[in-house]
């Protein structure tokens, strides 16, 4: 049978219908191929999801002995991120909430500090935070927890302690304390509890901090712990109320054992320094800049104000960003070893609704000068990374000295804490109706204890603060450069 022919023919359009087709048809072509790639896209991402689905199912049904569907899916998840740099990484939903509380700077639980002196013995209380759910309920520092909502936690670790504590806000978890020879139950009803990142140098006698230095209260003195939601505020509300002030001469911001956190943050805190310039740029794939961030108009800080900053080897990120940007623009003296060098920026990408996430390295980040400090994996320390102290500032703690002073540390920070005995401790705390001003210079007569019976022998009692200050060599070193630098403005003034 012959076949069907159906002749061609030419239409009878004009040629201006047929130049106006063309368009038409490239514009339908280009569509219909930018779906197909999509579609193809798709395809692959879902293949890739379907393999590690289908391997979980095979796990789960044929594996000789019973498997936590959960914790294949952490472990492939883990397995993933484990390929690329140090700094990202999965986040499962037993740990997100943690983290997510770090950063937001608050949580739902009991308010208390607590250290594990010995693994596999029982959690201890530090000190209750002031004003705190523990606190109210009488828990004191030294009380060792042994049960938790009828649950024995006297051999588990500091993490599954806090786990338990923590709960809904207006729940309540009741204790089991050992205090001393007495075993005591203490029933604490959960609610918000506030973490502080911006902390000065000591507490006073109404268990608020002091932002002057002890033994130079004309020097103001800012450790901050991280960089959290709260810590712009935190800083801002310190420094309104201190600066300027007739009897302030330097600043000296304590950068030493911060991790880092919000990029936001740091770059807040350097325009509290800074009026102009460059604060910080960040660089995507392929060394495209993404963003690039510049002071405004005004500080809080006095432009002519000496500012020291103390670093150390875990200082990173967001602190490093704050020194490099201080230091790129003469700003600060920076004080004490070579920073740990993460010159990253990593992005938080929520997973299943919220519950676990991807932490990812998306950019690094760059200071004033353009130079990146990050440390990469094989870099040695004849390398260039990290934010390094101004030539004549590298100093460090003495390593016998570190203990005993992040003990008077801890003390200067609590002042419970000072002498106390752990088999019958006492919490005092000061009148709450009674009037302290935090701000004020101290009397230098407050650094004195009362006579001794003796008349003869005069005792004076050292604070945790000038124990703390004997030790720190750092940050001596800081109020040396604060002072240096004043006397040479005064010099340059009166010439």
């Amino acid at each position: 049978m012959g076949a069907i022919v159906i002749p061609w023919r030419r239409s009878r359009s004009s040629p201006q219908s047929d130049s106006a087709m063309l368009p038409r048809n490239l514009t339908l072509l280009l569509s219909v191929l930018v779906i197909s790639f999509a579609c193809y896209a798709i395809y692959l991402r879902t293949r890739s999801a379907m393999m590690v689905g289908e391997a979980i199912e095979m796990i789960d049904r044929y594996y000789v002995e019973p498997v936590d569907r959960r914790e294949l899916l952490t472990s492939a998840m883990a397995g993933m991120t484990s390929t690329l740099d140090q700094h990202s990484e999965y986040i499962p939903p037993v740990s997100y909430q943690a983290f997510q509380d770090t950063i937001q700077q608050e949580f739902a639980g009991i308010g208390i500090y607590v250290d594990q002196p010995v693994e596999g013995e029982p959690v201890r209380v530090i000190t209750p935070l002031v004003g705190s759910p523990a606190l109210r309920a009488g828990l004191m520092p030294g009380d060792a927890i042994l049960e938790v909502d009828g649950e024995y936690v006297g051999d588990m670790d500091i993490r599954s302690v806090s786990e338990r504590l923590r709960g809904p806000i207006a729940t309540t978890v009741q204790l089991l304390v050992e205090r001393g020879e007495e075993k005591l139950e203490v029933k604490v009803q959960r609610d918000t509890i506030q973490l502080e990142s911006v902390i000065g140098d000591y507490r006073n006698g109404g268990n608020e901090w002091v932002y002057r230095l002890k033994q130079h209260p004309d020097i103001v003195y800012v450790r901050m712990t991280s960089f959290g939601d709260k810590t712009v505020s935190e800083l801002r509300s310190v420094l309104s109320r201190l600066m300027p002030k007739p009897d302030v001469s330097g600043f000296v911001l304590d950068l030493r054992g911060n991790g880092g956190g919000l990029l936001t943050a740091a770059v807040d805190v350097c325009d509290m320094f800074l009026s102009s310039g460059r604060i910080v740029s960040t660089k995507t794939r392929g060394g495209v800049v993404e963003d690039e961030v510049s002071a405004t108009a005004g500080t809080l800080v006095p432009p002519d104000m000496p500012v020291a900053i103390l670093i150390d080897e875990h200082s990173a990120s967001a602190s490093e960003i704050v020194a490099a940007a201080l230091q790129d623009h003469g700003r600060a003296t920076i004080v004490g070893t070579r920073s740990y060098g993460k010159g990253t920026v990593q992005n938080i990408l929520p997973l299943e609704y919220g519950r676990s996430a991807l932490r990812l390295t998306v950019a690094k980040y760059y200071r004033p000068s353009d130079q990146n400090i990050h440390r990469g994996v094989d870099d040695t320390e004849e390398d260039v990374w990290g934010v390094s102290p101004d030539p004549g500032m590298d100093v460090k703690i003495a390593e016998d000295d570190i203990r005993q002073l992040a003990r008077f540390w801890e003390e200067a920070s609590y002042p419970s804490l000072k002498n106390r005995d752990l088999k019958d401790a006492h919490l005092k705390l000061a009148d709450p109706d009674e009037e302290v001003d935090s701000d004020a210079a101290p009397d230098a007569s407050s650094n004195e204890a009362s006579n001794s019976t003796e008349e003869d022998a005069v005792v004076t009692e050292r604070s945790p603060a000038e124990s703390a200050w004997e030790l720190d060599t750092p940050l001596r070193t800081a109020v040396e450069a604060i002072r240096s630098a004043k006397s040479s403005k005064q010099i340059s003034a009166a010439a």
